[in-house]
């Protein structure tokens, strides 16, 4: 509930999606449900689509939940633990804490669920890259409750 479509991660992940976000209980929070598209022989979601939402998922959120402008931030590190699968027809969800960040790097970490159970756990490392211009994409992005970024 209060999912909207999110264009994020550029046209990978938009090729790869779609992507929903939400802002719940003062967390930026992404979603996507499990397509025939995204699963491996098992029939589950395969590990490489969970990275690819986690990388985005943890970096936009430190978009959102802090006062840093809109940078570029290429990964330097990404660490992920599969706990559990996540089925066709699942929906995957995550939300990520901010742990630091300082003037080069964001440091962060997640946690996915697939309808409600831990699937994976994932930390990575940021660089702060360039400063990025305002797209339609970020426009279109007004989660209800959301505060507004800064912009420089």
């Amino acid at each position: 509930e209060g999912f909207v479509p999110a264009r994020l991660g550029g046209p990978f992940a938009t090729h790869n999606g779609p992507l929903f976000a939400r802002w719940h209980e003062g967390r930026f929070q992404m979603g996507f449900r499990v397509g025939p598209q995204h699963v491996n022989p098992g029939n589950a979601c395969h590990g490489g689509m969970l990275s690819m939402f986690a990388d985005i998922l943890i970096s936009s959120a430190a978009q959102y939940q802090t006062d840093m402008p809109r940078t570029f931030l290429p990964t330097i590190s990404l660490q992920t633990d599969f706990m559990a699968p996540a089925p066709l027809g699942s929906w995957v969800q995550g939300q990520a804490e901010i742990l630091q960040v300082t003037a080069k790097l964001v440091f962060s970490q997640g946690l996915v669920t697939a309808d409600g159970v831990n699937v994976m756990r994932a930390s990575g490392v940021f660089r702060r890259g360039p400063l990025l211009p305002d797209t339609e994409s970020d426009h279109e992005l007004k989660l209800p409750g959301m505060p507004p970024r800064r912009r420089v």
